[in-house]
């Protein structure tokens, strides 16, 4: 480091960083610092990057960590940065591209060197470096700690320093050093109300700036701002021309422009990273177009995660701000003390416009769930369509998305689904060319057939690959509380919920079969010689199916009691598939429901034979069965609770969200922790679901 660019291969013999972390306590007044933060380093942009720039690192830290509880640089580091920040908030605009460089690039050692240290030795001893002073030095005892200090500042720095072109990256950069120090949670299983860093994020000392940050990183999220291409012209010849010469030294400026630009200017192998399935050129496209939007909405979600089960500000914040377009005269004051207002089209608008990766649906089903003015508004949204199809493209392309994605996807869709003016505006939304919809071309499908077609695709794929109980727990919820308001069925959406019955009847009855086939005692034995599974085993998944099946059956039966005049293609369906239903007619788990549907299927059979059969077809048996529902009398079916399930999490919502949270920070191009140093995700508990329908 220095004045001079660095490479990678040029940091262990960098004169600069030998100095910084030898034996030698450097105090933070020491000219030193000037130079030692005047470098010009391309920043990490990808994992493959940081790896690379781990390796070049690993001397100097351990050699700072042999030698930094004698000599404190590490926290002179620090102090140098809080007088930066202070200098870059009272800076002229010409001062302000310089400390804005000098900042950034403080940032950016301390979050090096940060990382390195929870990877090493934990947070205990992490803290024990960032306190440490030169030995012989007598220091005034501080009753705030310079950790608490240092966490102050970078939420000032993201909440007080103005947003420019010369200082996105410095807020970039105090984004990524809190997820780094939060980022302690990766490498313990307990709790994070024990953490140090979590404590102190969660102080009542930060509960006063908890509601200017959650604002501040959703006003990030929504603004979707581009890292700033603006101030750099490409030449013929390759060089880089800044319009902004002048102001400062030419080479300072290249430095400070290489940092603003986070080496996108620079060109990279097309390299693939393991786990994920991307390259290196998407990482970047993805991460560098809107770094700050992305980093800032994954820092809000850790924030909103973790310390659930006491006081936790911003979680408090993120589900109690209300529509700045609206005026809300029921707001008390004590609300009004954690809240805030914000625009609600912008930000439905952004959460619609970006691509719905985990993050965005995580923080969708937060403000879901527990935000009810943001609830309400989505409600009454006449294009609804825009925040559906997303989510049902997530469904429809299962494999490519991870099962935690797949699941928020179907809470969503639960959560919208207990509203009935979702599930009846949802069928009068017409959508034409779903061109992504493959299995069979469609012209012209409503919002709601639609959602019914796709979550029956997911139920049928859940069998097939996943058997997740929950999952088709979660899916059948959704389409019950939709199915006393479906209308219009389309032909092909009627035809696959009877598909979907009969496919779940033929696995019962072949289930059935295997049971009474099987010889010997259920619980007598775990495999028999034949290795066949136990009976007892057998007989669980036969009542699991039996719930399965009853539920369609119910789904079905609640359809026709309260649309029937609205959804001919379904009683045709049903007259076309009548005899699936016959194996169930005298069960005990399923007769009162069929009975009902018997009674449908009897009723327009009934009409149809008194027509001539001679010159019968499709078009004549839908206008049968339509001029039959205005004869059909309502009170011959027998009357079932009407369905309705809501969500509710469960009473550890923890042990789910946070490896979730994490897991998805750590699938970002822009930070990168050693997998060999990570606990959090060793825990079965992050494989357990939160999701309880009642």
């Amino acid at each position: 480091m220095g004045t001079t660019p660095s490479r990678y291969e040029d940091l262990s013999k960098n004169k600069f960083l030998i100095k910084f972390s030898g034996k030698e306590a450097i105090s933070p007044s020491d000219q030193f610092w000037n130079r030692f933060l005047s470098y010009n380093i391309r920043p990490p942009v990808t994992r493959n990057d940081q790896i690379e720039l781990d390796s070049r690192l690993d001397t100097t830290c351990q050699q700072l960590l042999a030698n930094n509880l004698n000599t404190g640089n590490f926290g002179s580091l620090i102090q140098v940065f809080l007088q930066r920040t202070t200098e870059l908030l009272a800076a002229s605009q010409d001062q302000n591209i310089m400390f804005a460089w000098q900042t950034y690039n403080a940032l950016f050692a301390i979050r090096c060197v940060l990382k390195y240290l929870l990877e090493t030795v934990g947070e205990e001893e992490m803290i024990r470096h960032v306190e440490s002073m030169p030995q012989r030095t007598n220091a005034p005892e501080s009753s705030v700690s310079r950790l608490e200090s240092f966490f102050e500042a970078l939420v000032e720095t993201i909440i007080d320093v103005p947003l420019s072109e010369f200082t996105y990256v410095v807020h970039l950069e105090a984004v990524n050093c809190l997820l780094v120090l939060l980022s302690v949670q990766l490498f313990s299983q307990t709790p994070a109300e024990y953490s140090s860093v979590y404590k102190i994020a969660m102080h009542e000392d930060q509960s006063a700036h908890a509601s200017i940050m959650v604002y501040t990183l959703l006003h990030n999220f929504v603004r979707q701002d581009h890292a700033p291409p603006g101030l750099l012209t490409q030449q013929n010849g390759g060089g880089l021309v800044l319009s902004i010469a002048g102001v400062v030294r030419k080479h300072i400026l290249a430095g400070l422009w290489n940092v603003i630009t986070m080496g996108m200017a620079k060109n990279s192998k097309n390299v693939q990273v393991s786990n994920v399935g991307t390259t290196e050129d998407e990482e970047r496209q993805r991460d560098t177009e809107t770094p700050l939007a992305s980093q800032s909405l994954l820092l809000l979600l850790v924030l909103t995660n973790h310390c659930t089960a006491t006081h936790n500000p911003y979680r408090d914040a993120l589900y109690t701000f209300t529509d700045s377009q609206v005026d809300d005269c029921t707001v008390t004051p004590a609300k009004a003390a954690m809240s805030f207002k914000f625009n609600l089209d912008e930000l439905y608008t952004t959460i619609c416009k970006v691509p719905n990766t985990d993050e965005t649906t995580l923080l969708l089903y937060m403000l879901l769930h527990r935000n009810p003015t943001v609830k309400a508004y989505i409600m009454k949204r006449a294009d609804i369509q825009l925040l559906v199809i997303p989510i049902l493209q997530i469904l429809y392309h299962a494999p490519d998305n991870t099962s935690h994605h797949i699941y928020m996807s179907l809470i969503i869709l639960l959560i919208l689904s207990e509203d009935d003016t979702f599930n009846k505006n949802v069928h009068e939304i017409m959508l034409r060319g779903v061109t992504w919809y493959t299995e069979r071309s469609i012209s012209e499908i409503s919002l709601g057939g639609l959602l019914v077609l796709v979550v029956i695709r997911t139920i049928q794929y859940n069998m097939l690959k996943m058997r997740d109980k929950y999952l088709h727990t979660n899916c059948l919820a959704a389409l019950a509380n939709m199915s006393a308001q479906f209308r219009s069925l389309h032909p092909y959406v009627s035809q696959r919920l009877l598909s979907l019955f009969e496919t779940l009847a033929k696995k019962y009855a072949r289930l059935e079969s295997n049971i009474h086939m099987q010889s010997g005692n259920a619980d007598s034995a775990v495999v028999n010689v034949n290795g066949n599974v136990v009976s007892s085993d057998m007989i669980q998944d036969l009542t699991v199916l039996e719930e399965v099946l009853r539920m369609v059956l119910e789904i079905i039966n609640s359809c026709l009691t309260y649309q029937l005049s609205h959804n001919p293609n379904v009683v045709y369906t049903l007259l076309y598939k009548k005899d699936v239903f016959q194996p169930f007619r005298m069960h005990s788990a399923f007769q009162d429901i069929v009975q009902n549907i018997d009674s449908v299927i009897n009723f327009f059979s009934y009409k149809l034979e008194q027509r001539d059969q001679s010159h019968i077809g499709v078009s004549q048996v839908l206008a049968t069965i339509e001029q039959g529902t205005t004869q059909w009398p309502k009170d011959r079916m027998r009357k079932f609770p009407e369905l309705k399930f809501k969500y509710v999490e469960e009473e550890q919502p923890e042990e789910f969200f946070i490896p979730y949270v994490w897991s998805v920070v750590c699938q970002g191009a822009l930070l990168h922790w050693t997998a060999e140093s990570i606990k959090l995700f060793s825990s079965n508990s992050s494989e357990q679901t939160t999701i309880v329908v009642c």
